[in-house]
């Protein structure tokens, strides 16, 4: 029973003899790949901080990055240390990937595009877009999606791939936006007199901005009407208002005056035959 003990014991002296070093190698890394994974996800994301345009999630997405691949760079060099040849490994981890892309290619084309809008920033919390088509307020901006609402209070989930790929117009960038209306008076009122009174309603209403200037011209001798264009400049915010407003004004003032807003209209003329013919 000594002799099995006094072995048992020779073969764990010999195994730490032959591996200890190597343990106490392998906890070292492990240690040392730890703390330094660390300390760059910190020091990247305090870097990318620096920047005003780099938004919180992104940092904290690049951060993350750079945090599990110096993981996966300590894992292979412990592997490494126990004599295990991690070349197989990387190509295992190369294939895994490639599959795991090819399968998810739409959802990683969704979070490319995500980065690209989180970098780039063509709008942002609060701002009025229309993008792929679809129109509203943007409420959030993460790496899968974007959210917003609508001004009828409509919640819509965007995937960032379907507004990278296309134009997006943002109504809240400027702070000014210009009102285009037009008006149709009848062939027979006073082009002047519809003009001057436009005019004065415009430069009546304090949200119409002097500079630049309103401009009243005509724009179309139409089927049924003159028709007159009508544009002028405000604050992005009075958008809406001015353009109801001004138009309810222009109503008014022309049904004072005596000026027509007419109805599309078209004229037959009746042509008799001649019976004896």
């Amino acid at each position: 029973m000594s002799e099995e003990i006094e072995k048992i014991w020779r073969l764990i002296a010999e195994s730490i003899a032959t591996y200890g070093l190597d343990v106490i190698g392998g906890i070292i890394i492990l240690i040392v790949g730890w703390i330094f994974a660390g300390w760059a996800s910190r020091t990247v994301d305090k870097l990318l901080g620096r920047s005003p345009r780099m938004d919180q999630t992104l940092r904290s997405f690049f951060a993350s990055l750079i945090h599990y691949a110096v993981i996966i760079f300590t894992v292979l060099a412990v592997l490494s240390q126990f004599g295990v040849e991690t070349t197989s490994f990387i190509a295992v981890l190369g294939a895994m990937g490639l599959a795991i892309g090819l399968a998810m290619q739409g959802t990683l084309g969704h979070v490319a595009s995500g980065v690209m809008l989180l970098l780039f920033r063509p709008f942002k919390i609060g701002d009025y877009i229309d993008g792929g088509g679809i129109s509203g307020t943007v409420q959030s901006v993460t790496l899968f999606m974007t959210t917003l609402n609508t001004p009828d209070n409509v919640h819509i989930i965007v995937p960032n791939g379907q507004l990278w790929d296309k134009a997006i117009k943002n109504y809240s960038t400027n702070p000014t936006r210009r009102v285009d209306m037009v008006m149709g008076i009848g062939y027979g009122d006073s082009i002047d007199a519809a003009m001057k009174a436009i005019l004065e309603i415009a430069d009546a209403d304090t949200r119409v901005h002097k500079d630049p200037a309103p401009m009243v011209a005509v724009g179309e001798l139409a089927d049924s009407s003159v028709n007159i264009i009508v544009r002028v400049w405000c604050a992005a915010d009075d958008y809406w208002a001015l353009k109801f407003d001004m138009t309810k004004a222009m109503k008014e003032r022309f049904d004072a005056e005596g000026i027509s807003i007419p109805f599309p209209q078209r004229d037959l003329h009746l042509i008799k035959s001649d019976s004896a013919a």
